[in-house]
């Protein structure tokens, strides 16, 4: 068969599944029966296998769920949707409350009181009142912003459009959860793939009316915005959402200590089948909603709340071979390609074993039949050897001494923090003389939480990598669109959206270009801290080999391993001849100075120990009102806080400089 008549047939099955997908998920119309839409994905896949290089933007293997539709307007949450970590043993467990006791300075036998829920698997939505009138209801989105979907969540009779109860808030915005019981999904179940994809096309209906013939649910669990909040506990609240009309879990609990948690975790799994709609977990969260303000937030997610998932689902495979992967920091990290085998409905043919230390600490020998587990979203891994199976002939594993990939020297780093030397191997190779290091580092450019160039994905990157249309980020701005229409597996659609997408990517914000620089150790985090101390590019560009690197010790947040890492990445011309060009072809905007609160262009360090305060939560404290935290007493120091047993050096330097030095109490005055 010839590659024209192979592209053809591929293109003829994606354009099917497209006309499909808009029929069940936009029309809600289904003419195929679900059995035969899985048999038409699975033709599709099995194309793309073979050949890898015709895959389509709109390929299965790339599209999960729904796209966002075109249809409804986006509308930011005036408080943002974040997500929630995730424990998933007792040990997790207990280092979220320890962090928790930490921050707050709290003893250890502290008994926090938890508000318990379940974690629905559906789809999350804001509900925004004025005055008792549902004004708009929006879905949670990237977080930042949702779709209004308010015509089609007014369908759904567990949520009142009018509350006259006398102690209804004038403005508040309820969250809460959509979903379809089993029992009704069992009677649309030809039309969706599951019950979560069910709420969410049901949602994304253009037209209401059919949103109605869905029997969605909603339960109700917390608020977002809520201007004048008088309740001093997450309990509380749950209990006023009844009164006023909402529907809430039947299976809300309060309990205390981690003991009872794992108790009633485990007693909730076992039952969990017997409930009418799918739950992957329960949710923690603080009752105190005083602690719950003072703890506040990291990154994506609250420092207060977790999930605690359900257990692990495993499987038992045969280890096949061992290959090394090399990601975008020089970590080389050996993966387990094992005999398919279905986990928990997932196909599983790969799992990580972590590092060399694992490998033998478990010795996990190629040809070793091995348990197989996958917890949520976590990258499968081997948890044990069946040594009654093993081959006696079996040979161990031996880690390579050189990149396999550009045959430089592997090494482990020296954690200074630890005194120790790393578990984890890496390449020697700087900047982007690695070829493998070099992919990753451009998936990482383009990825979602970075430059989130859509349509370029990791296997376009290695495609385009193989035809030599990119070596560094700047070729994506530099690409030749007439060149890549000619290509197997493209056309002038295909193009045109490729060409949008990294256009649109052009205009980014500081904190998201350092960060796609996929600079080692320097997250979502420490890029953003990065960036409000930097302002703008200009002052990028002063960072090179010469720069006093130690000046970003002084951002609260950034240490020594940071600093280290930023030193070696400018010290590199390639990283550096990288940045001037990017930044020459893409719109990177500045950070601007939107700062409120009583502390603005005011500096602090904290000296000896604190009572009834840890040091996290008084620069979290000082941070809110817009104050800046240093690491070092130096003229650019406003106040020098004094704690128990502080050190007499930056006491008497402090007094050099004619620094401001507060005790505690007069700290805490200046915070009320």
């Amino acid at each position: 068969m010839s590659d024209k008549i192979i592209i053809k047939n591929y293109l003829a099955k994606i354009k099917k599944l497209r006309e499909h997908n808009d029929l069940y998920f936009n029309k809600n119309s289904p003419k195929i029966s679900d059995e035969d839409y899985d048999k038409l994905k699975i033709e599709i896949l099995d194309l793309e296998k073979k050949y890898p290089n015709i895959k389509s933007k709109d390929s299965p293997s790339l599209n999960v769920g729904f796209t966002p539709s075109k249809n409804f307007k986006k509308l930011k949450h005036r408080v943002q949707m974040l997500s929630l970590s995730n424990v998933f043993s007792k040990e997790d467990l207990i280092n979220f409350e320890k962090k928790i006791l930490n921050f707050l300075d709290l003893k250890k036998d502290y008994k926090i009181e938890y508000s318990v829920e379940p974690k629905i698997d559906g789809i999350s939505a804001s509900l925004t009142y004025k005055k008792g009138n549902l004004i708009y209801g929006v879905s949670r989105g990237d977080g930042k912003e949702g779709e209004l979907i308010t015509e089609n969540l007014k369908t759904i009779k567990d949520i009142p459009q009018k509350i006259s109860h006398k102690e209804f808030p004038d403005d508040i915005e309820i969250r809460g959860e959509v979903f379809i019981e089993n029992r009704d999904f069992e009677k649309i179940s030809n039309n969706f793939a599951n019950a979560r994809n069910a709420a969410s096309g049901s949602l994304r209906q253009k037209d209401s009316n059919e949103t109605k013939k869905i029997p969605l649910k909603f339960i109700a669990y917390t608020f977002g915005y809520f201007k004048n909040n008088n309740f001093s506990k997450q309990s509380e609240f749950i209990s006023y959402l009844k009164k006023w009309g909402f529907k809430v879990s039947d299976y809300n609990k309060i309990i205390s200590g981690v003991d009872n948690l794992i108790f009633n975790h485990k007693e909730f799994e076992n039952k969990r089948f017997n409930i009418d709609y799918d739950l992957d977990g329960l949710v923690y969260k603080i009752n105190d909603f005083n602690l719950q303000n003072r703890l506040g937030f990291v990154a994506n997610a609250p420092r207060w709340a977790t999930a605690h998932k359900f257990s692990a689902k495993s499987g038992s495979s045969q280890i096949l071979n061992i290959d090394i992967q090399i990601g975008r920091t020089g970590a080389l990290t050996p993966v387990a390609k094992i005999k398919p085998v279905n986990i928990g409905g997932v196909t599983v043919s790969n799992a990580t074993l972590h590092n060399e230390e694992e490998i033998l600490r478990k010795d996990i020998r190629v040809g070793d039949f091995v348990k197989i587990e996958r917890a949520g979203d976590v990258i499968p891994h081997v948890i044990s050897v069946d040594l009654k199976k093993r081959n006696q002939k079996s040979k161990k594993f031996l880690f390579p001494s050189k990149c396999p990939s550009c045959g430089s020297k592997v090494s482990k780093d020296y954690n200074f923090t630890t005194k120790k030397y790393d578990a984890v191997r890496r390449c020697s190779s700087e900047g982007y003389y690695c070829e493998k290091m070099s992919i990753e580092k451009i998936k990482h450019f383009i990825s979602k939480d970075a430059m989130n160039i859509d349509g370029l994905g990791k296997k376009v990157v290695e495609n385009f990598w193989d035809l030599k249309l990119i070596r560094y980020p700047y070729d994506i701005f530099d690409l030749k669109y007439e060149n890549i229409e000619k290509l197997e597996g493209w056309g002038k659609l295909s193009v045109s959206n490729l060409k949008y997408s990294i256009e649109k990517s052009k205009k980014v914000s500081l904190e998201k270009f350092i960060f796609s620089l996929g600079i080692r150790h320097i997250g979502q985090e420490n890029a953003k801290l990065i960036a409000d101390n930097l302002k703008n590019t200009k002052n990028l560009l002063k960072i090179d080999a010469k720069y006093n690197f130690q000046t970003f010790l002084n951002i609260d947040g950034i240490g020594e391993t940071q600093v280290r890492s930023l030193k070696n990445f400018f010290s590199n011309g390639i990283n550096v001849k990288i940045i001037k060009k990017l930044i020459k072809q893409l719109n990177i905007s500045k950070v601007e100075n939107k700062k409120t609160g009583k502390f603005i262009d005011k500096t602090f360090l904290i000296t000896g120990k604190l009572n009834g305060i840890s040091r996290a939560e008084a620069k979290s404290k000082i941070e809110k009102q817009s104050g800046k935290i240093l690491s070092s007493v130096n003229k650019n120091l406003n106040y020098l806080i004094t704690g128990d047993k502080p050190t007499v050096k930056k006491i008497n330097k402090a007094k050099e400089l004619n620094i401001v030095i507060l005790d505690q109490k007069d700290f805490l005055k200046m915070l009320d």
